[in-house]
């Protein structure tokens, strides 16, 4: 499933506003700004100082977790907020990156509408751990694994969907590991399906969680000790 964290902007041509960005960062060098990337679905944000401007390329000081991420998405998101100098979101994409040096070249600037920033809990991918679940339907139980999981809700894949709509409403049974288990630890939860993407063999169904206090305090130790295994991913990545 191809994540996308923001909303493209674009106010005149994608030309046009990539220049107005660039003379804007012109009167800005030396600002500090607030760089956003993912890893894992874990948001990394530190900030970035501005060193100079370039034709259309804008040279950056940042730290070096941001450095490894931005070298993976080729990317980097510039959030907006009461303290930013930039009164818009932006997004510039990667010319040179420099880990070591701590160092990065944005160019082809544009407008954007970061979407992450409205969720409410944070979400962890479980990448190659596998995470079983039983989705138990009026009259089926069917099988499907966990994408990503937050306390407000998981992402499944399904190979077969036949049965399952939005709005109806299921219960899962989760079976998810920790480095602490040496099973899988089974967790219930009542959940609303909201929404059901992608095509055959490989869909995704979006369930948000009506959890009882139980399931609400196994499912947030699973998700730290997630989070936690990735930040030491990330402390340990080459690039």
């Amino acid at each position: 499933m191809n994540i996308t964290y923001y909303d493209k902007v674009i106010r005149g041509t994608e030309h046009e506003d990539g220049l107005v960005i660039i003379q804007f960062l012109k009167g800005m060098v030396g600002q500090t700004f607030s760089f956003l990337n993912y890893y894992k679905e874990i948001p990394v944000s530190y900030d970035a100082r501005l060193v100079s401007v370039e034709n259309d390329m804008a040279e950056f000081e940042i730290h070096e977790y941001q450095a490894k991420v931005i070298s993976i998405e080729k990317k980097a998101l510039i959030r907006a907020h009461e303290k930013s100098p930039v009164p818009d979101d932006l997004v510039g994409e990667v010319f040179y990156v420099n880990t070591a040096r701590r160092k990065v070249i944005l160019t082809r600037f544009h407008y954007a509408k970061i979407r992450s920033d409205l969720r409410r809990f944070v979400r962890v991918c479980l990448d190659d751990r596998r995470a079983d679940v039983d989705m138990y339907l009026e009259n089926d139980i069917i099988p499907a694994s966990v994408r990503d999981i937050s306390l407000g809700g998981v992402a499944l894949r399904v190979t077969n969907p036949a049965g399952i709509e939005p709005g109806m409403e299921v219960n899962l049974i989760l079976k998810l590991v920790t480095p602490d288990d040496a099973a899988p630890h089974e967790i219930g939860v009542a959940c609303t399906v909201t929404r059901l993407l992608g095509a055959a063999p490989d869909y995704t169904c979006i369930l948000e969680f009506h959890p009882d206090r139980h399931s609400q305090q196994a499912l947030a130790y699973y998700i730290n000790q997630r989070q936690v295994e990735i930040i030491r991913e990330l402390k340990e990545l080459a690039t």
